[in-house]
Parts: structure tokens; C-alpha cells; sequence
């Protein structure tokens, strides 16, 4: 073989091995690429949701807020209407026990006949 087709052979051999590697590196980027894009996406998706697992908290703490909120509510009107009637209990015993017809039986069947908003 002569020195110039052994040249050439050389030239075509580095030609060659240029081009595969060019087209592995190109095929190597694309797949980074394409790694990087899906990664993107998952971080989007991962924003997205912890988004609305922290709306979905702060809407259960409010609503369980608003739940303690009313049971006090409930409480304090309990124990109101409680004093209420403890207060409406005192007043008829004091009432009774300073009311002067207290003992006299007859008095509620003269009251009645005296009231004209009875009709008997």
C-alpha cells in the first residue's frame, strides 16, 4: 500500500470516529436534556402539591378554629342560661317566701274572678 492511501485511510478513520463521536455526544445532551425537562416538571408538580396540602391545612385548622370557637360559644351560653335559671329560681322562692297569700288557698280563685282577663 502506498503512503497515500494510508494516509487517507487515517484521514477517513479520524473522520469517522469524529462523527460517531459527535453524534454520541449529541445524543448524550439530548438525553440530558430531556432528563432536565422531565425533572422541571416533577419540581412543578411537587410545588403544586405541597401548595395544596398547605391550603387544605390551613383550611382544617380554620375549620377546627371555628369548631373550638363555637363549642366555647356554647359553653359560655350554657353556663348563662344555667345562672338564668338558677337566678329565676332564686327569685320564686324569695316569692314565695315573702308572698303574704302564700297560705291562703282561696285567694287565687278570688283573683281569678276579680281578673277581667278571665272569662269563667
Amino acid at each position: 500500500m502506498s503512503t497515500l492511501a494510508i494516509v487517507v485511510i487515517v484521514i477517513v478513520a479520524v473522520i469517522v470516529i469524529a462523527v460517531v463521536a459527535a453524534l454520541m455526544k449529541r445524543a448524550r445532551d439530548r438525553k440530558l436534556e430531556d432528563r432536565r425537562q422531565i425533572a422541571a416538571e416533577h419540581r412543578e408538580e411537587s410545588t403544586s402539591r405541597r401548595l395544596a396540602a398547605e391550603k387544605e391545612g390551613a383550611a382544617a385548622d380554620e375549620q377546627a378554629a371555628r369548631a373550638r370557637r363555637e363549642a366555647a360559644e356554647a359553653e359560655e351560653r350554657s353556663r348563662a342560661a344555667k345562672q338564668e335559671q338558677e337566678t329565676a329560681r332564686a327569685h320564686g322562692e324569695h316569692a314565695a317566701q315573702i308572698d303574704p297569700d302564700k297560705d291562703d288557698p282561696d285567694k287565687d280563685d278570688r283573683d281569678r274572678s276579680t281578673d277581667p282577663r278571665t272569662k269563667e
